[in-house]
């Protein structure tokens, strides 16, 4: 259920755990902060609104996903535009950087060098690649979630990973070719 049954407070919302999942989600769609922030906030609006038909077996985080892409989808037909790129990490943090414990600066380095690399690699995906490696690689939703959310065939999903995963490999082999070919001047 989306609102705990039993819970002291009507008002304590389950599905609130999703909530910087379905707003990473939005970034990568709307490609703007406050956009993202309202598309998440319009979400959950819905679905408190929606919830009543939520069965108690239902997958919350896919039905969340699936009224945020929805939104998204029925803003776009409104504004008449086509989805923009967007930056995964605005600030150039380090964070969420996983490196031995040691400490090593170097290694601290690489890792961050690294993640830069990815992320813009998939910042040059087309839209529809790099949604899909969103929700399989970052939301680790299953194929099935990921079908019901893009309202398509799991076998387009699967393709979809696939052709998406290929490309990723190509921009990062590019990208760490053009990187050598620095430290060799």
């Amino acid at each position: 259920m989306f609102l705990e049954s039993n819970s002291s407070s009507s008002a304590e919302v389950v599905g609130l755990e999703h909530i910087d999942s379905l707003y990473s989600y939005a970034l990568v769609l709307t490609r703007n902060r406050t956009d993202a922030e309202d598309l998440v906030q319009e979400t959950y609006v819905r679905a408190l609104k929606a919830m009543v038909r939520l069965k108690a077996e239902s997958n919350v985080k896919s039905w969340l996903f699936t009224i945020l892409r929805n939104i998204w989808l029925n803003q776009l037909r409104h504004r008449r535009i086509a989805p923009q790129l967007v930056e995964m990490d605005l600030d150039g943090s380090t964070d969420g950087i996983s490196v031995e414990v040691s400490h090593n600066p170097h290694a601290i380095y690489v890792g961050a060098m690294e993640c830069n690399l990815v992320r813009e690699a998939i910042q040059r995906l087309p839209p529809a690649f790099r949604e899909v490696i969103l929700l399989r690689e970052y939301e680790e939703l299953s194929y099935q979630e990921i079908a019901t959310i893009l309202e398509c065939p799991i076998g387009t999903v699967m393709s979809r990973l696939a052709r998406a995963r290929s490309k990723l490999r190509i921009l990062l082999r590019a990208a760490d070719l053009r990187a050598r070919s620095k430290g060799d001047r």
